[in-house]
Order: C-alpha cells, then sequence, then structure tokens
C-alpha cells in the first residue's frame, strides 16, 4: 500500500479512542477521522470540547450519555444512512469499554451499517502492560456498590487464574481495597492512578500487606489483581503433632475457624486441613 494513500473514510461510524490523560497520545489515523467527521459523539460536550480544541478540530459535538443513548442513536443511524461521517469518543480512553456505545453499534450492526474501530489509548491495557503480572487477563470494568451484587460478583471471579482488570471511582478504593482482602487474598496488586499525566504514580503490593489510601484522590483508578500466587513452601500433608492440635480444637471451636488458623499457622491449603476436619466429624 503507498504510504502516502490516506485511508478512504466511508460513511458510518467510527469508534475513535482518545487520550487518557497525555494529549500527545492521539493518534493520527484519529485526528484524520474527527476532523472529517460531520458528527462527533460525546460524554461531556465540555470536556471533549476542550480536547477538540486543543487538536484545533471545529466539528460539531453532539451530546451522547446513558441518559440520553437510545433517543439519540435512533437520529444518528438516520444521518449515517444520509451518508454522514459520525465519531464516537468517550471522555477518555477506547468507546463502549464501560462507556455508553453499544446500543448504537448493536443498531449500527442490524441496519448493515459501517462500525469502524479507531484503536489508540486504553488504561485497561496501559495497566496490564505494566502490571508484571500475567498477560491472559479478565477485564470487569466498574463494580457495584450493592453489598449482595458485590459479593456474589467477587465470589465468582476469586477462583479464575487470571490477572483481573477493573475501574474504581478513586472516592470509594479504600472500600473495594477491603473487599478485596476477603476474597483475593492470595494475590498481589497494581493500582494506577493518574496514568499518562504528570502525577502518574503506580502503587503495587500484596493484597493482604496493602493500607490504606489518600481520602483526597479523585478521578478514576485502574486497578489489576494479578493471578493467583503461589505459595512453593506450602505445606501438603499435616503434621501428626498438628492433627493432634486439630482434634483438640474442633472439640472447642467452629470447623470454620480450626480451618482458618491452622492453615495460617502451619501454611497449609485449607482444603487439606478442611478435609482432615471432617474426616475426624465422621
Amino acid at each position: 500500500m503507498d504510504k502516502n494513500k490516506k485511508q478512504t473514510i466511508n460513511p458510518g461510524l467510527y469508534l475513535v479512542s482518545t487520550p487518557i490523560g497525555n494529549m500527545e497520545d492521539i493518534t493520527l489515523r484519529s485526528l484524520n477521522i474527527l476532523k472529517k467527521s460531520d458528527i462527533i459523539l460525546c460524554e461531556d460536550t465540555r470536556r471533549s470540547g476542550k480536547l477538540l480544541s486543543h487538536l484545533q478540530i471545529k466539528s460539531k459535538l453532539l451530546p451522547y450519555h446513558k441518559f440520553n443513548e437510545k433517543k439519540v442513536s435512533k437520529n444518528v443511524i438516520e444521518s449515517i444512512k444520509k451518508n454522514k461521517i459520525v465519531s464516537l469518543i468517550s471522555d477518555a480512553g477506547t468507546p463502549t469499554i464501560s462507556d455508553p456505545g453499544i446500543i448504537l453499534v448493536n443498531k449500527c450492526i442490524e441496519e448493515n451499517l459501517n462500525v469502524s474501530p479507531i484503536p489508540g489509548p486504553s488504561a485497561v491495557t496501559a495497566a496490564v502492560s505494566i502490571s508484571g503480572f500475567y498477560d491472559k487477563y479478565l477485564f470487569y470494568g466498574f463494580l457495584t456498590k450493592k453489598e449482595n451484587e458485590l459479593n456474589n460478583a467477587l465470589k465468582s471471579l476469586r477462583n479464575l487464574d487470571y490477572s483481573i482488570v477493573f475501574f474504581i471511582p478513586a472516592s470509594k478504593i479504600n472500600f473495594y481495597i477491603s473487599q478485596f482482602k476477603k476474597y483475593f487474598s492470595d494475590r498481589k496488586i497494581l493500582i494506577a492512578k493518574e496514568m499518562t499525566k504528570m502525577h502518574e504514580e503506580f502503587i503495587r503490593d500484596k493484597v493482604l500487606s496493602i493500607k490504606s489510601l489518600s481520602q483526597n484522590l479523585k478521578g478514576e483508578l485502574t486497578v489489576v489483581l494479578s493471578e493467583k500466587i503461589v505459595d512453593k513452601n506450602i505445606k501438603k500433608e499435616i503434621d501428626e503433632s498438628v492433627k493432634i492440635e486439630i482434634k483438640k480444637m474442633l472439640k472447642k471451636y467452629s470447623h470454620k475457624d480450626v480451618v482458618e488458623f491452622i492453615s495460617k499457622k502451619e501454611n497449609l491449603k485449607k482444603k487439606i486441613v478442611y478435609n482432615f476436619c471432617l474426616k475426624i466429624k465422621k
């Protein structure tokens, strides 16, 4: 392909990735698409207006968020049918990833209209790439605030031996850290703050060891939990002296408490202690 020949921009919907902080991360292709767009859909016209002003783009901005998504999608479909070029951008990063856009994308697919991704900045891949964790990962997005739903979600995730990525409001990070300690005690954690910006910071620790963070944090954090950490020194058999201790403890304490105490004290897998306790009770 001729390097000097620009890609033809056909009518349709373009999902354009925008910088997650540093304005220099905008791609040349993103710039070209945005400049040629008849309509640019965005979550917040004030925020996106600043970006487009910086990029010297005067295309028409149209609010597109979770409260007007269905209504606006119908009008956008009609515009595309009239051979308009429409771009969708989020406040930062890649559109539709924990942001509005899925309804519009599906409507375009149903109508057999062109939908094209314009790759670029992504908080998810940026955080995973510098985490040092397993590169097979699950992106979850935002966690619910409702206690029952949250417990169910974390229970379903804790046995997956992949890295897991979350978006978390900075003001809620300490609450979610406390929940992670309950369900992901066998993992490491990376908290990415202000990625690509002047005050970029990466906080690394074990889930069990990490302390509460400053209450003055703002915005959103990208949090990556590692795959499960395998302790090579963990014992696979219960010593005879420990078996005697377990038998004595079961007379005073609950099955669950004994398993918790002995597994930590003796560096044994909970399942091994649990099965031995069951054997005694039978």
